[in-house]
């Protein structure tokens, strides 16, 4: 299991297991990362996520949904 999240990780990129980036973690709180979403992110990965396809500025990622954090990156699981 990838470690808990850190207020450090402000700022970092989030990618698919793929490697596409899908946004930036604006805030921590706990075991949830707020992310910004990429501009044109696509409905698949969208729904994937669990995330509407409305218009919020951020959206809500568990720490289970984390594979690891490498670099900047915080990479997810499939």
């Amino acid at each position: 299991m990838a470690r808990a999240f850190r207020d450090s990780d402000e700022g970092m990129k989030v990618v698919t297991s793929d490697g596409d980036e899908i946004g930036t973690v604006a805030e921590v709180h706990g075991d949830k990362a707020h992310v910004t979403p990429e501009s044109g992110l696509g409905e698949s990965i969208r729904q994937r996520l669990g995330w509407g396809d409305d218009d919020n500025d951020t959206y809500e990622l568990s720490h289970s949904r984390v594979q690891s954090f490498s670099g900047n990156k915080i990479h997810l699981q499939d």
